[in-house]
């Protein structure tokens, strides 16, 4: 795609890194801001430069936060002795939008994907493993995608813990088998946490 102007072309190439976007999709976005006032456009590249620079991952369960520590783990009225573990911070927002969660979350940060190079120790999981120590911990539930590499991080996180007195579960699969959890629709997703069962039922079965 041959542009009139080296400026827009490299605008569009950086666009275009964005998942989702093509070159045609990526020319459209840059064409659109060029219409815009300046100002507008300004404001947009402040927005996402401040929020590249300032924004945090919570300390206690390491979703990403504009403090130190995020607006649920600072909820006095949510239960810490439940702990939901999900891949990411997509996920914390699909089980929220469900209204039907009250307990707290921990983000792994992806899971275990030895084809992507992706291993336990680049996750969250020993600060998991050391939550469960202090001995506060009632639950654990495992809310990953039912994907190969979501039951390899479940089990793996499950043969970490096995030898504590604490109740391990994991969501219904009212989840289609290699779903998503951020593409459930709010009812499936609430049902599946709602009548979610034994981590060891699940691996029998």
């Amino acid at each position: 795609m041959e542009l009139p102007s080296k400026l827009v072309e490299n605008a569009v190439n950086e666009m275009a890194q964005l998942p989702g976007i093509g070159k045609r999709t990526a020319l459209r976005l840059v064409l659109h801001l060029l219409k815009q006032p300046l100002d507008q456009t300004e404001a947009l590249a402040d927005a996402l430069a401040t929020m590249r620079k300032d924004i945090q991952f919570c300390m206690t369960c390491h979703t990403i936060s504009d403090e130190e520590m995020c607006a649920i783990c600072s909820n006095a009225s949510r239960d810490a002795s439940i702990i939901c573990v999900v891949e990411d911070v997509r996920d914390v927002m699909a089980i929220e939008n469900t209204n039907m969660f009250k307990g707290v979350y921990h983000v792994l940060g992806g899971k275990i994907s030895p084809i992507e190079g992706i291993g336990p120790s680049q996750l969250k999981i020993t600060s998991l493993v050391e939550k469960v120590k202090g001995g506060s911990v009632s639950e654990i539930i495992f809310a990953l995608s039912s994907t190969m590499e979501g039951d390899t991080t479940n089990f793996y996180i499950y043969k970490q813990l096995k030898d504590f007195t604490i109740k391990m579960s994991t969501i219904a699969r009212g989840i289609s088998v290699g779903d998503e959890l951020e593409y459930a629709d709010e009812i499936t997703l609430g049902r599946s946490l709602l009548h979610r069962i034994p981590f060891e039922t699940s691996i029998k079965q």
